[in-house]
């Protein structure tokens, strides 16, 4: 072997390491060796000795016949984001949704009960539901809502029993019919309202989380429902997913341990 082709050795495992760590996404918290190979295209004998080596030293978890991400993984990513301006890092997501989606892109995050707009990139159309930084919202209606509850049990119980007012007609009012749809929420890893909040308003939301697998946030597209019916968010839940998986990567976040379901897409 040629010292050229010693010094590259490194690079080409490295590359192959990450290709797998690649593998592994918000939508696919575990694979088999089977699904990595498929996914990284790695001979099968380098995948195994690869993924032995990376559970060996904490960078995956074995759970049975499958993989994950290690929880190692979370104390390396907190200090590459201390200091960085999470808002700052999300604002190109944010933008990128909206481009692609042609709708208003959001993030809100839980205060005292209530949900708050903290970042957002407004649709270029004339006709737009019209939400602003800063704006406070019910946290028992809309699609954000529903996410922000889902991943925040205590919350949800406090809403729960608070009594929950009418917006709409379309407003969930009795607590076990709100339980219930947080529920599937947390199952099916995305929310999808109409005319909860605002009547003609529809909106998209999936769940953002931090480096310790804490809910971040709520990333949500909304607009009119005339735009955005039923079947067009059903349409829209896969670029939505991936928005926040990136969103939960660049703030240097990790998958909670109980995972996602596998039936996000």
């Amino acid at each position: 072997m040629s010292s050229n082709e010693t010094a590259a050795t490194p690079l080409l495992v490295l590359r192959k390491i990450t290709s797998i760590l690649d593998a592994f996404s918000l939508t696919q918290p575990e694979l088999s060796l089977a699904e990595i190979r498929s996914a990284t295209g790695v001979p099968h004998s380098t995948v195994q000795r690869l993924v032995a080596n990376m559970v060996q030293e904490g960078i995956l978890d074995r759970h049975g016949d499958r993989f994950r991400v290690g929880v190692r993984m979370a104390h390396w990513a907190a200090p590459a984001t201390q200091g960085l301006d999470f808002l700052e890092l999300l604002t190109p997501v944010l933008r990128g949704l909206r481009d692609e989606l042609g709708e208003t892109a959001c993030i809100f995050r839980e205060s005292q009960g209530k949900r708050v707009c903290i970042a957002l990139a407004e649709t270029r159309r004339m006709l737009r539901r019209v939400v602003q930084v800063g704006e406070i919202m019910p946290l028992h209606v809309g699609a954000a809502g529903r996410v922000l509850l889902a991943w925040n049990p205590d919350v949800a119980e406090q809403v729960y029993r608070s009594g929950l007012h009418s917006l709409t007609e379309q407003t969930i009012t009795d607590a076990s019919s709100l339980e219930a749809a947080v529920a599937k929420t947390r199952v099916e890893g995305f929310a999808i309202t109409t005319g909860e909040r605002v009547s003609g308003a529809s909106g998209i939301s999936a769940p953002i989380f931090g480096p310790q697998g804490e809910l971040f946030g709520a990333l949500t597209v909304m607009g009119p429902a005339m735009r955005m019916p039923y079947d067009v968010c059903a349409s829209w839940v896969e670029p939505v997913l991936a928005a926040a998986e990136e969103s939960t990567r660049v703030i240097g976040g990790t998958i909670p341990q109980e995972g996602l379901s596998a039936s996000w897409i």
